[in-house]
């Protein structure tokens, strides 16, 4: 079976309506949040099933991959610890990870290597599935073996998420992502180099809402 991506990488990811309904908040928060968005995209003709490995150091990273696998077209699962204070995630290929349910949890790892071998989805997998500071240990779990056992074929490709909050009144984020590996050793190790300033040649992902002077500069007023 072929990549399950449409022609649209949006209304592939976006499942019916409701998909669309919860995408389109996404990226309003996103432009909302973020003064720019970038990415170092990974080569082209890339298809499932992946892992994207992220870093996991900011509320916003699930928000940001949901737009990077978008624009890619690459049908995407993630696993959402906080998934029942908003189901709705599950149209835009959000799956229940709850701490402390392991019955819960192992469904939904069930499910997702169905959907990797039979459908050829991918999956965004936080290290850990925690948030954590950045200056906090962090590494990933014992699902980057089991996916590499049960899915033929997968790749893993690390991804580093920075933000930074410097030239600009609100942050700029910066997605960075390595060649993909079909051995994960050292997975965590390639994702630490692409959180480095110098980790790539970026371009606009998506354009979130200009500094207040670059929106009310009244020396663009006509005689003034």
């Amino acid at each position: 079976m072929t990549d399950s991506s449409g022609p649209d990488g949006r209304s592939a990811q976006e499942e019916g309506l409701i998909g669309r309904m919860v995408g389109g908040m996404i990226r309003r928060s996103l432009r909302k949040s973020f003064h720019t968005i970038w990415w170092n995209p990974p080569p082209e003709g890339l298809r499932g099933p992946i892992v994207w490995a992220c870093s996991h150091h900011a509320w916003h990273d699930g928000y940001l991959m949901f737009e990077a696998v978008s624009r890619l077209g690459i049908r995407t699962l993630d696993w959402i610890a906080e998934f029942d204070s908003f189901p709705l995630f599950r149209h835009v290929g959000g799956l229940p990870f709850p701490p402390g349910d392991s019955a819960r949890r192992a469904a939904t790892v069930r499910s997702t290597i169905r959907l990797m071998r039979e459908e050829r989805r991918s999956l965004i997998l936080f290290a850990d599935g925690t948030l954590r500071r950045p200056h906090e240990p962090w590494e990933f779990g014992s699902a980057v073996g089991l996916i590499r056992r049960q899915v033929p074929g997968v790749r893993f490709v690390p991804v580093g998420i920075r933000l930074e909050i410097s030239r600009h009144e609100r942050p700029e984020a910066f997605l960075a992502f390595g060649e993909p590996l079909d051995d994960p050793e050292d997975l965590r190790g390639r994702v630490e180099d692409l959180l480095r300033p110098e980790s790539g040649e970026f371009q606009v992902l998506l354009r979130g809402t200009p500094d207040v002077n670059e929106r009310w500069d009244m020396r663009r007023i006509p005689g003034r």
